[in-house]
């Protein structure tokens, strides 16, 4: 065999394995790609629930600025307010005997 020809398979296998090397394990390859997929899917999701929290805060912020219905119901539930003239009860459930 001629020593260029040599020259030229050994430069070729060089360069074979340099790729297989970055497609197996460097930067960009098959590894690292299913990674980024995996983080963009979880990513996906997060947007998902934030953008319904957000939907919702929005349709919260609407009522309040309707009307006092929405104001009286937060007030009532977060606050535990009640009206003039009206008598509060509260219960409170039994705990078990040991």
């Amino acid at each position: 065999m001629d020593w260029r020809l040599k020259l030229v398979i050994g430069l070729l296998l060089a360069a074979f394995v340099g790729l297989q090397y970055r497609l197996w394990v460097g930067e960009g390859s098959l590894a690292e790609v299913a990674s980024l997929r995996y983080q963009l899917a979880d990513q996906q999701l997060e947007l998902e629930k934030l953008k319904a929290r957000n939907a919702m805060l929005r349709d919260e912020i609407e009522a309040l600025k309707r009307g006092l219905e929405a104001v009286e119901a937060r007030a009532r539930g977060e606050l535990g307010m009640i009206k003039e003239g009206e008598t509060f009860y509260q219960i409170i459930p039994r705990q078990p005997e040991k």
